[in-house]
C-alpha cells in the first residue's frame, strides 16, 4: 500500500470527478466516471445498480483512477492525479455513501438518492499501491 500524500488527499476529497478504469473479461480498458471519497488510505466509491465495473473488478481487482484538478503548474500544465491499485467489493452502504459525496459534488442540502428506498448497493474500496500524474503527488 501506498500512502496518499496531503495534497493527493485533498483532491480526491474535493468535487473533482474521477475515471475509474477497470478490465474487461478480453483486457480492454472500460471507463466511468464516479465520484470519490477516502476511508482512512483507501479511496471509495459508491455504486447502486451491479454495474459493469462491479462484475470487472470482482472478477480483476486491478483498476486505475484519474482525477483532474482546476489547479496549474509552473509550467502552465492542468495537474492530474493517477491512481493504480486494487479494488475490492463489498455490499451495502451505498446509499449513505452517495448521500455523503452528494454534500461534496452535488451542495450541502442535496438528498441523494433521490428515490425513498434505495436498494444496499456496494461500495469499491480501492488500495492504493501507485500514484503519479502531474501535481505535487509526482515523484
Amino acid at each position: 500500500m501506498t500512502t496518499l500524500p496531503e495534497p493527493a488527499r485533498a483532491l480526491l476529497e474535493s468535487a473533482a470527478l474521477a475515471h475509474l478504469v477497470t478490465l474487461e473479461p478480453d483486457g480492454r480498458p472500460q471507463v466511468s466516471c464516479v465520484w470519490v471519497g477516502l476511508d482512512g488510505e483507501e479511496i471509495v466509491a459508491a455504486h447502486l445498480p451491479e454495474h459493469r465495473k462491479i462484475r470487472n473488478m470482482r472478477r480483476d481487482p486491478r483498476v486505475a483512477l484519474s482525477v483532474e484538478s482546476n489547479t496549474h503548474n509552473a509550467t502552465g500544465l492542468t495537474e492530474y492525479l493517477v491512481v493504480q491499485g486494487r479494488a475490492r467489493i463489498t455490499e451495502g452502504g451505498a446509499a449513505a455513501l452517495l448521500q455523503q459525496l452528494a454534500h461534496v459534488y452535488l451542495g450541502p442540502d442535496v438528498k441523494f438518492p433521490t428515490m425513498d428506498d434505495p436498494p444496499p448497493g456496494y461500495i469499491t474500496h480501492i488500495t492504493v499501491e501507485r500514484i503519479g500524474g502531474v501535481g505535487p503527488w509526482a515523484s
